[in-house]
């Protein structure tokens, strides 16, 4: 996904795209937007790669046919993890991240090494269901 303020539209467009093709069994409206929210967070908070990119992957467990969303940016460092995924909002307007939590996913980041472990960056993951109801 190329780097810049359309980010985060363009990356819910081909995951629409590819999640129809593919006949995920769960809700792709929901799965795009967090596609959205992941990409945009990290244009907005992570840095793209030398190459301008922001490699995105979208992969469905064969067993249990959840989506797993992946993001990577060149910032190995993820301050405030905790803060901006918490479910709370106590008055604020919801993070982008705060949207998995929202469609009952499940957020986690580890630091990403190339081949020879050198760290490279960070990769952001979500795990959606193939089925969610939105918290109230």
């Amino acid at each position: 996904m190329q780097a810049n303020e359309m980010a985060g539209p363009n990356a819910r467009l081909r995951a629409r795209t590819q999640l129809t093709i593919a006949h995920w069994a769960g809700n792709v409206d929901a799965a795009s937007r967090v596609c959205d929210k992941l990409v945009d967070n990290a244009f907005r908070h992570g840095k793209a790669f030398k190459d301008g990119r922001l490699p995105v992957r979208l992969t469905v467990h064969p067993e249990t046919a959840e989506l797993l969303v992946e993001v990577d940016d060149a910032n190995p460092e993820f301050p405030g993890f905790t803060e901006v995924t918490a479910m709370e909002l106590n008055g604020r307007p919801p993070s982008g991240l705060w949207w998995v939590s929202h469609y009952r996913g499940r957020l986690s980041w580890d630091v990403l090494k190339d081949g020879d472990g050198q760290v490279m960056g960070k990769t952001v993951q979500a795990v959606l269901p193939p089925s969610w109801e939105a918290s109230a």
